[in-house]
């Protein structure tokens, strides 16, 4: 059930005797209308539970591997030939060519994804509360096989990732803790980084610890 909504009571006094004019009472009434289905819509996407049903519990094969946390799926998505997946719950550094151009460790987490992932066969698990990021990529997490760890954790373990500390999630706690392990082990990019060579979403979130 949705919270009730606190009501301003000064504000509503202001707005009664304009909402008397009946054209005025018609549009607030559509934009509550309006808002109420944004609202509704956004707690009962219909593409949350087609993602599910399509892709949760199931196995599919790599078919390309983009950059560290980011490849394609041997599964059409709509329109495309292959459901592109981001892995949830982590952020590998970028490669040259992305946006942000390339990053400390980037190549090496771009060459260890390939060497895992690239035509091997991955079990899918998806969080039924949030299936696509911003771009539209699927969000999961991908294990070798039913019961293993997952990708996105092994990622972390071995420093090829940071733990996405923007976002919560079902994992999120565990990556936090994994990350902290593997830097104290100076594992991959945790060896010789320096605060400078921290993503930017990452320093900001540091700066304010």
């Amino acid at each position: 059930m949705l919270p009730a909504l606190e009501v301003n009571r000064p504000i509503r006094r202001t707005w009664r005797f304009h909402l008397r004019l009946p054209w005025v009472r018609a549009v607030a009434f559509l934009l509550a209308v309006s808002a109420a289905g944004a609202v509704w819509r956004g707690f009962s996407d219909p593409q949350r539970g087609d993602d599910v049903r399509r892709y949760h519990g199931c196995t599919f094969r790599v078919v390309n591997v983009v950059d560290g946390d980011t490849f394609d799926l041997a599964v059409p998505d709509g329109e495309h030939p292959v459901t592109r997946v981001r892995l949830w719950g982590v952020d590998t550094p970028e490669v040259a060519g992305s946006r942000d151009g390339a990053m400390h460790f980037g190549a090496e987490a771009s060459v260890f994804a390939k060497s895992a992932l690239r035509d091997r066969e991955v079990y899918v698990v998806l969080d039924p509360l949030k299936t696509r990021d911003f771009y539209g990529r699927l969000l999961a997490y991908v294990h070798p096989a039913r019961g293993e760890p997952s990708f996105n954790e092994t990622l972390v373990v071995t420093g090829h990732a940071y733990a996405d500390l923007r976002f919560d999630h079902a994992y999120a706690a565990r990556f936090e803790a994994l990350e902290k392990d593997a830097r104290a082990r100076r594992a991959g990019l945790w060896a010789d980084l320096t605060p400078e060579r921290l993503p930017a979403w990452r320093q900001r979130i540091d700066s304010r610890r």
